[in-house]
């Protein structure tokens, strides 16, 4: 979600345009600087790169390697004509407290100075918490609860993990479950603050500090879950492709405990297959098809009930940010798209 958009007519100018290689890392941007991760190479060796930009000229300021990736297990469809995606980077950087956070394909996960670049410390799932990686590799981003970075990876009794942010230290690890690309999320419900993931037997939740179970929902898995959880107000909804479809869980108080009941399910419907939809007043608009390329629709669903609202067609399997009333989606062939947040219809204000 970013800020508020300027309430005046709309017209989308072109500002600067870089050239990327292969991949579906987004754009973590602060400090008038802009981060993403690439593929590249260093020193004769193919790997992601975290790459920093000028915010306002586009012009690339340093560029540092991540792991070492020989070849990606495929995934990368390249979907329309148009959306040439394809094999490499899959998560998104994040920025906290002038450092930027990065969790590569391969689960290295590493820390940067975000101001020069200068690598502060590396850590590396596969090889310090006995890593499982799953089919297309790591999707997921960091997540930052206070001092501690939230992530999925390792192998039984470290499936999900917090590092501490300042060190890259093990604070503490928890569960045998295997990871999914979703990236975890986290909400305050019921007055539990908490971080939710989406593990490959369902919704896991956890204090973000201690890595404690607080509750879970199981939810089926089918080759890969990208989608991250959603949560209103003490709801949470999921989804996922390949058949399965989405759901909500009401989240209340039971004896002093929290524990989740499936409130609505649409099986082999209401697919996220890539992107996570965003939420506003209690209605979801986002990407909901299933390798509909170039034709999925951008749509609006009701979380509390699962009720399709509208469908617009010809986005694909894009993405979508919420600013104010306005959400801003870019289709599967590059297209940006400014239209009203409201469950009534769909009203599109501009389009580049």
């Amino acid at each position: 979600m970013v800020a508020a958009l300027p309430s005046t007519k709309w017209s989308l100018k072109e500002v600067w345009k870089s050239p990327t290689n292969l991949g579906f890392s987004s754009f973590a941007v602060a400090g008038g600087k802009a981060y993403t991760l690439v593929t590249g190479e260093s020193d004769g060796n193919t790997g992601e790169m975290l790459t920093c930009l000028d915010e306002k000229t586009g012009k690339q300021l340093w560029s540092k390697p991540l792991s070492i990736i020989p070849k990606y297990t495929g995934g990368g469809d390249s979907g329309t004509p148009d959306n040439k995606g394809g094999d490499g980077s899959r998560s998104t950087p994040v920025i906290n407290g002038g450092k930027v956070y990065v969790i590569d394909s391969m689960l290295g996960v590493f820390c940067f100075d975000a101001a020069t670049g200068k690598k502060v410390w590396s850590h590396d799932v596969m090889k310090e918490n006995a890593g499982v990686q799953i089919k297309w590799e790591n999707a997921a981003s960091p997540v930052i609860d206070g001092d501690v970075l939230l992530l999925a990876g390792g192998g039984a009794g470290q499936a999900l993990i917090g590092l501490n942010k300042n060190t890259g230290k093990v604070v503490w690890k928890a569960e045998d479950d295997k990871m999914t690309h979703a990236t975890p999320v986290l909400a305050d419900i019921q007055g539990v603050h908490q971080a939710i993931f989406f593990t490959q037997t369902g919704l896991v939740a956890v204090d973000p500090q201690k890595g404690s179970v607080i509750w879970r929902a199981p939810f089926p898995y089918k080759v890969s879950t990208a989608a991250s959880p959603v949560v209103f107000e003490d709801i949470v909804y999921c989804s996922a492709g390949y058949g399965v479809g989405a759901g909500a869980f009401k989240i209340s108080k039971a004896g002093g405990k929290l524990e989740a009941t499936q409130i609505w399910r649409r099986e082999n419907q209401c697919f996220n297959h890539w992107s996570t939809p965003v939420v506003k007043d209690g209605y979801l608009y986002g990407m909901f098809s299933f390798k509909e390329y170039g034709a999925g629709p951008l749509a609006c669903v009701d979380i509390r009930t699962g009720e399709d609202k509208w469908a617009e067609k010809g986005f694909g399997p894009g993405q979508v940010i919420l600013a104010g009333d306005k959400i801003i989606a870019t289709s599967d062939k590059g297209e940006i798209v400014v239209a009203e947040a409201s469950p009534e219809k769909y009203k599109e204000v501009a389009r580049k």
